[in-house]
């Protein structure tokens, strides 16, 4: 029962559904229509809204246009004057310099201002474009056509605010101008400041620049280094002023700068050349190259000291400077002999009183290439003097193998080993080489022994004796051995005293040379003409009253051994020589003294006994005055002989004994 009771209420609850959803389908029946005609209204205000919409749109990129405006006008104005400055900039800066530079100011200023306005306009029309990418205003894009364009011609004008052509071209006048400035008041040194002034001091004029041009130059300077065209100011400087420093050089013919190792021919050019050399350099830093830095400081001054330095070193190393440094380089290359040892003190000396100039000049970072060959240059220079110093003494033994002159005169070794010591202790080349023994001995923690060179002098003296005593056993000739020495002793004791060799040696070592003469010249006279008067001593002779010899046939046999003897005698010792003129007087006065009076007192003697064989041919070859002036025919110098009257001149000679004085490897 129950259950029917349930399904009944269900039946009912559904029966009243039906009859509410009957009621609903009908109400909604009635109020389609009016549906229908709400959303044809929709359609119409949605067209509305989307035509209300545009033009906002387009009122929002009138604001955009109105910002821009104002910018847009100012780029205008400033365009013009760029315009007005432009024409202006077209006349030579020669004209006026300091008005063709502060019109270029102007331009700078104004182009700043385009750029700055330009950049202005370039971010409002930027943001347009972009706004009207994203939005659709019409259908061929017309606005954003056009805003397109006149972007593109803002940029332009912004690259022309940068990088204007018209400042670039006023520039490039004034780098014209600066180089036309340098060149019109630069010229060669004049060669006539190198002769000596009427007080005997050398006239130097001044190099530096009108201070009126050094104004425009450091003001050109000063513009272009704000434009970043300060290195080409730099490089047109070094360029001219160098040209004009290697055209004053060249005046003085310097082509010997450039001479290769093999052209030195001989040691007596290589002399020449480094004179050259030293009067060229010194010539060329102290008023050349100094002017030239103090030059530099004043046009460069107020860019900074980096800048007139670094300058500077571009003009001296174009200039042709490290030409000197590699001339002397050459040198150090050359053949290892005495003489070398000499170009090479040269060499130190001249960069030893050119040192503090070269500090001075080459110091710091722009000049690091001239310190460096210039060191390298002076170590060459120090271990080659003290390499050939310390081996003289060994050639000068090695000289004891070979063969004596010979005529007997002074061996060209000796008179070059003794110019060669005299030249060493000149004032000169002994305080240099006492301090480049001493830079030696440090450079290589050796003791420094201030008595070195004198030490080593003496034993090349003692070393050249003992040639001498060498040289003298190779003679087969007892006379002409004696001569030797006598010849050898006598330069010794003449051509040394007074000198800074002699000096050195003492007055002990020259009193003793000539002892040694003395006793090698009555050596001599014993071996040779003191034998001669023994040929007419009149032992033996029959004496009739009266005192007379008249043995015939006993004096014709005297007076004939004596003319083979005079003859014998000329023959073997004509060729035989005295170097020197002084000893070659007193040797021939001795002869005479020793031989003409016992002649001439024969002939007065016995000549009567035998007078009438004088006509027909005779025995009395020589009269006693022609025996005496044959006597002093002797010993003569021949044409193409060295003159050994004075020998401590190294220049006369070195050529003849350069050969016997390289140092070779064995040595």
């Amino acid at each position: 029962m129950e259950g029917i009771e349930n399904l009944g209420s269900a039946r009912n609850l559904l029966k009243g559904s039906l009859e509410k959803s009957r009621d609903i389908a009908f109400e909604l029946n009635k109020i389609s229509p009016r549906l229908e005609k709400s959303n044809q209204r929709l359609s119409f205000l949605e067209n509305s809204m989307k035509d209300m919409a545009c033009k906002c749109r387009l009122y929002e990129i009138r604001s955009h246009v109105d910002r821009a405006i104002g910018p847009a006008a100012g780029v205008l104005r400033i365009l013009d004057v760029v315009y007005e400055l432009e024409d202006s900039l077209v006349a030579d800066p020669d004209s006026d310099l300091f008005a063709y530079i502060a019109t270029v100011k102007r331009l700078e200023d104004a182009l700043k201002l385009l750029t700055d306005n330009s950049e202005l306009v370039i971010l409002w029309l930027e943001d347009l474009v972009q706004f009207l990418k994203n939005i659709e205003v019409s259908d061929d894009n017309w606005y954003l056509i056009n805003v397109s364009k006149a972007l593109d011609i803002l940029w332009e004008l912004h690259s022309m605010g940068q990088n204007g052509e018209v400042l670039l071209a006023a520039l490039e006048n004034l780098e014209n101008e600066y180089r036309h400035i340098l060149t019109e008041y630069s010229f060669p040194f004049p060669l006539c400041s190198l002769l000596p002034s009427p007080k005997g001091k050398a006239s130097i004029l001044p190099v530096s620049l009108p201070l009126p041009v050094v104004e425009k130059l450091q003001a050109i300077t000063e513009k272009l280094a704000s434009n970043n065209r300060l290195e080409n100011c730099v490089s047109i400087y070094a360029q001219v002023r160098s040209s004009n420093v290697r055209a004053s050089l060249q005046a003085l013919d310097v082509d010997y700068l450039h001479i290769q190792l093999s052209e030195f021919d001989s040691a007596q050019t290589a002399e020449s050349y480094m004179d050259l050399w030293d009067k060229h350099l010194e010539f060329a830093v102290k008023h050349l190259l100094d002017k030239e830095y103090h030059l530099c400081s004043e046009v460069f001054g107020k860019a900074g000291s980096d800048v007139w330095m670094h300058c500077f070193a571009k003009l001296a190393i174009q200039s042709g400077i490290n030409d000197f440094i590699k001339f002397g380089d050459t040198i150090t290359k050359c053949k290892k002999d005495a003489i070398k040892l000499l170009k090479l003190l040269k060499i130190f000396a001249t960069l030893n009183k050119l040192r503090m100039d070269f500090n001075r000049l080459f110091s710091g970072k722009f000049c690091v290439k001239i310190q460096t060959q210039t060191r390298d240059l002076v170590k060459k220079v120090v271990t080659g003097v003290c390499e050939i110093f310390r081996e003289l003494c060994i050639q000068v033994e090695l000289q004891r193998q070979s063969s004596p002159p010979p005529d007997g005169s002074v061996p060209r070794p000796v008179c070059f080993v003794t110019g060669y010591c005299n030249q060493l202790l000149e004032d000169e080349n002994r305080s240099v080489l006492i301090q480049v023994l001493e830079i030696y001995q440090v450079w290589n923690h050796e003791s420094c022994e201030e008595e070195v060179l004198f030490n080593e002098i003496h034993s090349i003296m003692r070393e050249l004796e003992l040639n001498l005593e060498s040289w003298a056993k190779a003679y087969k000739e007892t006379a002409l051995s004696c001569l030797f020495m006598m010849n050898s002793y006598w330069f010794f004791f003449n051509n040394i005293k007074g000198t800074k060799l002699g000096d050195l040696m003492g007055d002990s070592w020259l009193r003793g040379n000539e002892e040694y003469f003395e006793y090698y010249a009555t050596l001599y006279m014993r071996e040779s003409w003191e034998k001669l008067p023994v040929l007419l001593q009149e032992e033996g002779l029959i004496l009739f009253p009266g005192g007379r010899a008249i043995d015939r046939e006993m004096a014709k046999k005297r007076i004939n051994s004596f003319n083979e003897a005079i003859d014998d005698m000329y023959k073997k010792q004509s060729n035989w020589i005295l170097s020197c003129k002084g000893l070659r007087l007193r040797i021939c006065q001795l002869v005479v003294q020793t031989v003409v009076p016992p002649y001439k007192n024969y002939l007065q003697k016995y000549a009567y006994g035998i007078e009438n064989e004088v006509e027909t041919g005779g025995y009395f070859k020589y009269t006693a005055e022609s025996l005496e002036y044959l006597i002093n025919s002797f010993f003569q110098q021949k044409v193409g002989k060295f003159d050994g009257t004075k020998c401590t001149d190294l220049i006369r000679i070195k050529n003849a004994v350069i050969n016997h004085f390289s140092l070779p490897a064995a040595a």
